[in-house]
C-alpha cells in the first residue's frame, strides 16, 4: 500500500532512539544467525519451537515435540523476533526504523520496551483467538510494528510523512492520512475476509494495544494529537524538551 521512508518528527527529550535500534539490530541477527541459511539451516526448527501455534496453545497439539525449546506460552514473546523471509524481516524493521524513535521519545527507553512487547503479546493472541486450530507457526514482528505505528498516530497525526505510494509515487502527507489509510486496510481485510497468508488479526491486535497503552504510558507532558502544535510548530529543544 505505501512505504514509509522519513518524517519530519525530531526528537524531543532522548538523544537517541537506542530500543528501537536495539530490537531492529536484534531482529536482524537472529534472522541472519538462525533463519537465513547463511549461518544456520534453522528456519523450521525455529518457526516451529518459538512461533506460536494456535492449536498448539490452545490445544497442546503435540505439534512442537522435536523442536520444543521453551513453554508454549512464552511463545506469544519469541515469536516476534523471527521472520519468514528477508521482504518479511525487512518491511518490519523499516516501519520501526520511521515511526520507532518517536514513540520511544514519548515513553522513555524501558517504558518503551515495555510496550512494544505487550502490542507483541497482544497482537500474538488476538491472532490464536481468531484461528485456534490453526496449525501454522505465526511468526514476524508485525504486530509488535502495528502497535508502535498506532501509538504514532495517537501521538503525532500532524506530522509529515514522505512515503512511497504503490511502491514508486513519492509523496508527502500527514501521518493521518497515511496511518489512517493503513488502518483501515487491515480492517478491511478481516471485514472482507480476505485470506492471503498474513495475519490480520495479528496487526489488528497490535493495534488495538497499542492505542489503548501509549496514553498511559506516555512521559507527564507528552500531549497527544499534537495538541497544541501547529503544523509548522514542530521544531523543539532537545535538551530540555520544550516546544
Amino acid at each position: 500500500m505505501f512505504i514509509p521512508l522519513s518524517d519530519d518528527n525530531p526528537l524531543r527529550v532522548i538523544k537517541a532512539a537506542y530500543v528501537t535500534r536495539a530490537l531492529i539490530l536484534f531482529n536482524v541477527l537472529v534472522f541472519v544467525l538462525f533463519q537465513s541459511g547463511l549461518v544456520v539451516d534453522g528456519l523450521r526448527a525455529s518457526a516451529v519451537g518459538f512461533g506460536v501455534i494456535p492449536a498448539e496453545l490452545y490445544y497442546g497439539a503435540g505439534l512442537r515435540d522435536p523442536y520444543e525449546v521453551i513453554p508454549e506460552s512464552l511463545t506469544v514473546v519469541t515469536y516476534m523476533f523471527l521472520h519468514g523471509g528477508w521482504m518479511h524481516l525487512l518491511g518490519n524493521m523499516l516501519f520501526l526504523w520511521v515511526f520507532g524513535d518517536n514513540v520511544e521519545d514519548a515513553t522513555g527507553h524501558l517504558r518503551f520496551l515495555g510496550f512494544y512487547l505487550a502490542c507483541g503479546i497482544a497482537a500474538g493472541l488476538a491472532h490464536a483467538a481468531s484461528a485456534p486450530q490453526s496449525e501454522a507457526p505465526l511468526l514476524g514482528a508485525s504486530g509488535a510494528v502495528a502497535g508502535v505505528v498506532a501509538a504514532y498516530l495517537v501521538l503525532h497525526p500532524k506530522v509529515k510523512l514522505w512515503v512511497l505510494v504503490l511502491g514508486r509515487i513519492p509523496l508527502r502527507l500527514t501521518a493521518a492520512w497515511v496511518i489512517g489509510a493503513w488502518v483501515v486496510f487491515q480492517l478491511a481485510h478481516i471485514v472482507l475476509r480476505i485470506d492471503d497468508g498474513t495475519a490480520w488479526w495479528a496487526h489488528l491486535g497490535g493495534i488495538g494495544a497499542g492505542v489503548l497503552l501509549i496514553p498511559f504510558l506516555r512521559r507527564s507532558g507528552v500531549a497527544l494529537f499534537d495538541r497544541g502544535l501547529s503544523a509548522g510548530a514542530l521544531a523543539v529543544d532537545r535538551e530540555t524538551g520544550r516546544l
